[in-house]
């Protein structure tokens, strides 16, 4: 096996979002301030109390797990927290249609969609960023009940719905997973690659491509730190990316089973959210779509076993791991790994 550890991080150091990214940061926080001020001056106009909300980030934005998009359409992920009585309004939509009338015409795409509401911008022409709304109602008690607003305003009765949901508890949940600070570290690396594996491999519309929080919290029940250790005395390990990336693709895999859906027996990964509503995170994959999914992961668990245990040259082998992550994953010149193909590393497992 070749020493590949260092390309993986160069990878990951291109292709992360960081946290506090300054452009989405300031994209996030015009929209909000319009939004405040808008529904303000509406419900003046028409002698009420305007509505007040908190806000709190959402999404791999808020859990470190954020990647730079191949299609340069960057999201944020926002929740608004809404002061009302779920109760009080049946139908969610109607919260939900504050916020668009609020920020209607603020870019020339602003969409209420089934669980939030999207503010478009485009750049050339071409989709460049855009936030999502989600809408909440917390019903008298902020610290354990939060109520998601589905629904569009053309959705049928049994579609336009308050879901119970714990958005909080997850973020939380992914971002204190592993107590030791370098597994976390390497958590959200291993994250971060397969999703841009997934953004490689996928056509980015539809259901197709199976979803980043479904990787995120597969990886938070079966990822496991890989990691060697060098220095007894300082108690000093190097990790390793690809032995960790590769357990856990196998992990994935030896969990899909056969079940019935769409009428059929079909072989299909379940991957369901550890908070509430508990749902499988793709469920809305076909069994197609499914199945592909699958051969793509066996794929990529075949290239990275030819990398680990065939594949001395290390240019060589990051060839080969570029065809499954893209053109981003490093290839080093010849020159600079001649003599520097290293001996196999035995690691140890490590995990929280």
């Amino acid at each position: 096996m070749t020493e590949l550890q260092k390309y993986f991080e160069d990878l990951h150091d291109k292709i992360k979002l960081e946290d506090e990214n300054e452009v989405l940061r300031e994209k996030r926080d015009i929209v909000l301030n319009k939004l405040k001020r808008r529904l303000r001056e509406i419900f003046e106009e028409r002698e009420e109390t305007p509505p007040t909300f908190d806000h709190f980030n959402r999404g791999s934005y808020a859990m470190g797990t954020g990647i730079v998009p191949i299609n340069s359409d960057y999201d944020i992920d926002v929740g608004l927290l809404f002061d009302v009585c779920k109760d009080d309004y049946p139908d969610p939509v109607i919260v939900k249609k504050w916020v668009h009338d609020a920020l209607d015409g603020h870019t020339d795409e602003v969409t209420i969609m089934q669980p939030c509401v999207r503010v478009q911008y485009h750049l050339e022409g071409e989709p460049a960023y855009h936030v999502d709304l989600a809408v909440y109602s917390h019903d008298g008690n902020i610290e354990e009940s939060l109520y998601l607003a589905r629904g569009k305003p053309y959705s049928t009765p049994e579609r336009k719905i308050w879901e119970l949901t714990d958005p909080k508890g997850l973020i939380e949940a992914i971002k204190n997973r592993f107590d030791d600070p370098d597994d976390r570290t390497q958590f959200r690396r291993v994250i971060r690659c397969l999703k841009r594996w997934k953004d490689v491999q996928f056509p980015s519309d539809g259901n197709a491509a199976p979803i980043g929080i479904g990787i995120t919290v597969a990886a938070y029940y079966w990822f496991e730190p890989k990691r060697e250790l060098i220095d007894r005395i300082k108690n000093k390990y190097r990790y390793d990316d690809l032995n960790a990336l590769r357990s856990f693709v196998c992990q994935m895999l030896g969990r899909f089973v056969v079940m019935y859906h769409e009428g059929e027996q079909a072989e299909r990964l379940t991957v369901n959210l550890p908070v509430r509503p508990y749902n499988d995170l793709f469920e809305k994959m076909t069994n197609l779509q499914m199945a592909n999914f699958k051969r793509k992961l066996e794929d990529l668990d075949e290239t990275l076993e030819e990398v680990e245990h065939q594949e001395a040259d290390p240019v060589e082998a990051c060839k080969k791991l570029q065809s499954q992550f893209g053109d981003e994953f490093p290839v080093p010149e010849t020159s600079e790994t001649a003599q520097k193909k290293a001996p196999a590393i035995v690691s140890s497992s490590a995990s929280a």
